[in-house]
């Protein structure tokens, strides 16, 4: 029960501790759910909004980005200290592969009012999480396996929750569960820089700061949680340490 209380916790990318309860009526929080992804408005939304914002208003440089499979499955993880993460790390792939990249999020913060859990599913495309083991709704990571069995491109902040600007939360284990589901999954690191700062946590209004996003090379399965966890926290410190810091910061 212990591991299972950890992957449950670990799996979900927003862990806010004060997230609230859903005010949705069951019924129709199931029937957006249902509906899933819907690929025009996720399509618009990407190219009109978020990837101008990203790429030209931020100038977000990304450094190994042919590392990236152009086809899932693939898990990408990565540190997380601001909204903003989700949509760069959504940035990284071209549009015509937007439809195969869904990141994981807790439903109990994202699917707390009825508009919010719209966008999230309908155009955002999360995978929602219940970190609620004892509503018995089954394990926690078989929605993530259902999307990798499909070929998705599963997006993870190992952190669990979003942290201080550019500060790094040691790794949940619920990263290493997943690597010894989908043994032949490539887990892809990708250590961002930046976006802490451009949009902290409980801030509304983008700063204009340097961002970056340093992907790692690709692992896989080790065989054992413990070096599982070891070789990927050794990846993410090695893009830490060569990345760029601005020298006025």
């Amino acid at each position: 029960m212990d591991d299972l209380r950890r992957a449950d916790h670990d799996s979900a990318a927003e862990a806010d501790a004060d997230a609230d309860v859903s005010s949705v009526d069951p019924a129709i929080l199931a029937g957006i759910v249902a509906k899933g992804p819907q690929p025009v408005l996720r399509y618009l939304f990407f190219l009109i909004v978020v990837r101008p914002v990203m790429l030209v208003i931020m100038g977000m440089n990304v450094r190994g980005q042919e590392r990236l499979a152009e086809r899932g499955p693939m898990l990408v993880v990565a540190n997380h200290n601001s909204h903003l993460d989700t949509f760069a790390l959504m940035t990284l792939f071209p549009m015509n592969e937007l439809h195969r990249v869904r990141p994981v999020a807790a439903a109990d913060y994202f699917l707390r009012t009825r508009w919010f859990a719209w966008f999230s599913i309908r155009v955002l495309g999360i995978i929602p999480i219940d970190r609620d083991v004892r509503r018995g709704r089954g394990h926690p990571l078989d929605p993530i396996s259902e999307q990798l069995n499909q070929g998705a491109i599963v997006l993870l902040f190992p952190e669990g929750t979003r942290g201080e600007p550019e500060q790094r939360e040691p790794f949940q284990r619920g990263i290493a569960h997943l690597a010894r589901r989908h043994p032949d999954v490539p887990i892809v690191p990708v250590f961002m820089y930046g976006l802490g700062k451009a949009l902290p946590r409980g801030e509304g209004l983008l700063v204009p700061f340097f961002i970056d996003a340093y992907v790692g090379e690709r692992l896989q399965w080790t065989g054992n949680k413990d070096t599982m966890m070891e070789r990927l926290d050794t990846e993410f410190q090695r893009l830490a340490d060569g990345a760029r810091v601005p020298e006025t910061f």
